[in-house]
């Protein structure tokens, strides 16, 4: 594949609104309004009244976290196909992440008020809508593990094992991951600096876990990084920026 086409390849493999049936995601596109979004400009910010679904029908989303000292950690990227953002339950809830147009997108915006009808309405949906929501705490559990438990180098492990599952094509024994990403940008989704992502990469390399070819990540030994944040096998669907 050549680099025109690696640079056109877009997230993602794994659409988080799988967990709904065709004909049931269609009556949530029925109440949706569509917005179009420019690069730059925010979805939501924190304490946004959460109040709202978000669907990603072109284009790509960037949710972040700027923690009291200025950093800025990713949560994830979402793309075509996906469905982000929460919902109140009993009390009012507001938004503790920022959602950031990371390329020029169309999104459709789905009211609470009008899902809730639409959830009260048809009881097979409101199972699938519990399943969605179970499956986007797994993906945040995940995350937080890989932050928490195995040490930055975990972390750098596992997110560029997120990647390949995002944005990887496979060659023989290897993967490319065909979005370019810095080494500042890979510390913000670990909470590291990029002079210690630059040593971190530069140690895989060494060990031959890792290759850069033209400014993309290429992955020799998928399961050394496996072992390096003790990989739990979870569903690619999970396992995913």
């Amino acid at each position: 594949m050549g680099n025109q086409a690696l640079l056109n390849k877009e997230i993602n493999n794994f659409q988080n609104t799988s967990s709904f049936t065709e004909e049931n995601f269609e009556k949530i596109k029925e109440i949706m309004y569509t917005h179009t979004l420019n690069t730059g400009s925010f979805l939501f910010m924190e304490d946004d009244a959460a109040n709202k679904l978000f669907y990603v029908k072109k284009g790509v989303v960037k949710l972040t976290k700027t923690t009291a000292d200025g950093k800025e950690y990713i949560f994830g990227l979402y793309g075509e196909g996906d469905l982000i953002g929460d919902i109140s339950g009993f009390d009012t809830l507001s938004y503790t992440y920022n959602a950031f147009i990371l390329k020029d997108s169309e999104i459709g915006f789905i009211q609470q008020k009008d899902l809730e009808v639409l959830l009260w309405q048809h009881g097979s949906l409101a199972i699938e809508f519990m399943k969605w929501t179970t499956l986007m705490g797994q993906i945040t559990k995940s995350k937080m593990r890989d932050l928490t438990f195995y040490g930055k180098a975990g972390a750098l492990a596992s997110t560029l094992i997120r990647l390949s599952n995002s944005y990887g094509i496979k060659r023989a024994n290897t993967i490319t991951i065909t979005r370019k990403m810095k080494n500042g940008e890979l510390g913000e989704y670990i909470g590291s600096t990029r002079e210690s992502v630059n040593r971190m990469l530069s140690d895989l390399k060494k060990k031959a876990v890792i290759s850069q070819h033209q400014g993309y990540i290429v992955i020799h030994d998928l399961q050394y990084l496996k072992s390096v944040c003790h990989c739990e096998e979870c569903p690619l669907a999970v396992c995913r920026m």
